[in-house]
């Protein structure tokens, strides 16, 4: 199932709001469980995110055909990367 207009809107809400943390990432998974997810820290997706918020990087994941890849395309996107980011380091 792909990923929703308004999916996307809630998702970032979360990740926009102030003290978002990976705790965000289990609400995330509870809210959204259609969506496969996947975190990780920043330095490890060489792909530049969808969107950026103070502490995550977000990707979009494309895995309708036999290889999972990164998308630029919502309306192609199964799933997320929550990708952390060294803030203030």
């Amino acid at each position: 199932m792909a990923l929703t207009a308004e999916e996307l809107i809630e998702i970032e809400r979360l990740l926009a709001a102030d003290g978002a943390e990976m705790g965000s990432f289990v609400e995330l998974q509870r809210r959204f469980p259609q969506l496969a997810w996947v975190r990780c820290d920043a330095s490890d997706v060489a792909d530049q995110p969808f969107r950026q918020f103070p502490r995550f990087d977000l990707h979009l994941i494309d895995g309708s055909d036999h290889c999972v890849q990164i998308t630029a395309d919502p309306t192609r996107a199964t799933g997320i990367v929550l990708a952390k980011r060294n803030v203030g380091r």
